[in-house]
């Protein structure tokens, strides 16, 4: 089934992308989270339309492309996120959220596609790699930061997360959790394996002959 993703999925595909996924795990994850919708024509002939203007505000040349890696290169982005105690967010900062902020901070377009980096996951201090054109690319400083603080040394960062690990390995169960995609086909599976289940026949009583 072909749906056109409303957010970043992990391992699925990034906001604005039309991917072919699993019919149960469309109906059953992604369209009930509001995280894609049916890929209809009408709306992939518009996402197209959008993709094409964004496309004009992109690098078109050597030189626009180093012009903009030099703005990039001098730019520091910032996102104030929920966190907890270890640093782990309540969430993650993704690639689209990473060019939507060069957008509003420095009115730059940026494919998504070309920043080369997985949802960030835990705060602290990093150098994203974007790639602006062909043989252009610069890393763009980028912090996370726990909402309504402050990054600690890296040090203590560190600390952080091996602490975090070391809980996380204490307390991982004996087999893998399922995916997401493993558990939806089980719950397709449910019905077709509640079907061949037969009640036990009763055993009859034999009573034991007198002596």
């Amino acid at each position: 089934m072909d749906v056109i993703l409303l957010s970043d999925v992990e391992k699925v595909g990034l906001r604005g992308e039309v991917v072919s996924v699993a019919r149960g795990y469309a109906r059953n994850f992604l369209l009930p989270r509001r995280l894609a919708e049916t890929a209809t024509p009408a709306k992939v002939a518009e996402l197209r339309r959008v993709e094409a203007a964004r496309a004009l505000h992109e690098a078109r040349s050597t030189e626009q492309a180093a012009e903009i890696a030099e703005v990039l290169g001098k730019t520091v982005l910032r996102f104030d996120v929920k966190a907890g105690p270890t640093g782990s967010l309540f969430g993650s900062v993704t690639p689209s959220e990473i060019a939507d902020e060069i957008w509003r901070t420095r009115k730059i377009r940026v494919d998504r596609r070309k920043i080369a980096t997985d949802p960030i996951k835990r705060i602290g201090r990093y150098a994203i790699p974007i790639a602006v054109f062909e043989d252009v690319s610069v890393e763009v400083k980028t912090l996370v930061v726990p909402e309504g603080g402050e990054l600690p040394p890296e040090e203590e960062l560190a600390a952080m997360e091996a602490a975090e690990a070391e809980a996380a390995a204490a307390a991982a169960p004996a087999t893998e959790a399922l995916t997401d995609e493993q558990l939806e086909a089980l719950v397709e599976l449910e019905p077709a394996v509640e079907a061949t289940v037969e009640e036990p026949e009763e055993l009859e009583t034999v009573e034991e002959p007198e002596e």
